[in-house]
C-alpha cells in the first residue's frame, strides 16, 4: 500500500483511500483477512490509534467486516464494493476536473487528452 501522506486531510482519512485503493486494485480481496491494527500502523508509520480509527470508520461504511478474536477481513458484499469503487472513482474523476479547470480545459477536452495518452501507451 502507498503510505505517503500529505498535509491536505487528516491522515486516517488518507488511510482509508489507500486501504480502498488496495482493495480496488485487488491487493486486498474480498474475503481477504486486513493485517492487525498495529502491523499496518508500523508499516505506515503512524500511531495505532490513528490507523484503529481509520479501520473503524472502514467498518462503519461496511466495506470491512469485524471478525472478533480473528481480526478483519474485506466484505464479500459485492454490493457494498461496487458502491465504492463508484464512489472511488467518481471522487478522482471531479478532483481530475477541478485540476483542468484550474487552466481552463472542460471536463470534455480533458477525456480527448487521457484518450490520447491511451493511445499513445498502445503503440
Amino acid at each position: 500500500m502507498n503510505w505517503k501522506f500529505t498535509g491536505d486531510r487528516p491522515v486516517y482519512q488518507q488511510i482509508m483511500a489507500a486501504i480502498r485503493g488496495a482493495i480496488l486494485k485487488g491487493e486486498l480481496p474480498p474475503g481477504g483477512k486486513v493485517p492487525s491494527v498495529r502491523d499496518l500502523a508500523a508499516q505506515a508509520q503512524v500511531n495505532p490509534n490513528t490507523m484503529q480509527r481509520a479501520l473503524t470508520e472502514l467498518e462503519r461504511e461496511g466495506l470491512l467486516v469485524s471478525g472478533g478474536t480473528s481480526g478483519r477481513s474485506v466484505t464479500e458484499d459485492e454490493a457494498v464494493l461496487a458502491a465504492m469503487r463508484e464512489q472511488t472513482l467518481e471522487e478522482l474523476a471531479r478532483e481530475c476536473a477541478e485540476k483542468f479547470m484550474v487552466f481552463g480545459v472542460t471536463p470534455s477536452q480533458a477525456a480527448q487528452l487521457l484518450l490520447s495518452l491511451e493511445k499513445k501507451k498502445e503503440e
